[in-house]
This record gives C-alpha cells, structure tokens and sequence, in this order.
C-alpha cells in the first residue's frame, strides 16, 4: 500500500507517466488483482478502501493503455498487410493485362 506521501507524488501527472513506463501490463494487471481481492475481503478502513480504489483505477488505467497500444500495433500491421495484398492483387492484374497487350502488339506489328 501506498504511504500518504507516495500518494501525493503518485498523483502528480510526471509521477503517473513513470510509473506506466515503469509496470509491465502483467505487473499491472497483478496488482489490480491483489487490490481487487483486498477490497472485496473487507476489514480496512474507508480511508484504506479509498486508496486502494484509487489505486485500483490508476492500475486499470495503465492496463487500458497498454492494451489499447497492442491492439493499435495489431491494427497497423493488419492494415500493412492487407495494402500489401492489395498491391500484389493489382499487379497481378497489371500483368495479366500486359500478357495479352503484348501478343495483340505482336500480332499487329
């Protein structure tokens, strides 16, 4: 848990940036799992209930940003591959056109 301090220093915007950078999704994602449980088992103050809401919701927001980056990767490497079998549709084209150009030139000339 966080101490008063950290969390003072946690919530200025330079701090939250590190601090993505700092966790993996999978740490992220594993502290938002052991703050979940502690919530939902009880006993603490509501004081302590509400920071480790709030931790709670800056976990889950590193989680969203990662994974919102992995599915912009995704996206963009689908969006290159199906240019590129675009590209390859359209030349294959091209190239059946040229075929047939070609012998009608030869039969012309």
């Amino acid at each position: 848990m966080t101490t008063e301090t950290e969390g003072r220093a946690a919530g200025s915007p330079s701090a939250a940036a590190a601090e993505r950078d700092a966790l993996s999704y999978e740490q992220a994602r594993a502290e938002l799992v052991e703050v979940v449980q502690r919530l939902e088992s009880g006993g603490s103050t509501l004081e302590e209930s509400l920071e480790l809401w709030e931790r709670g919701e800056e976990l889950a927001g590193i989680c969203r940003e990662w994974l919102e980056g992995a599915r912009a990767r995704l996206d963009a490497v689908l969006e290159e591959e199906e240019a590129e079998d675009e590209d390859a549709d359209e030349g294959e084209d091209e190239e059946d056109g040229d075929e047939n150009g070609g012998a009608a030139a030869l039969t012309r000339g």
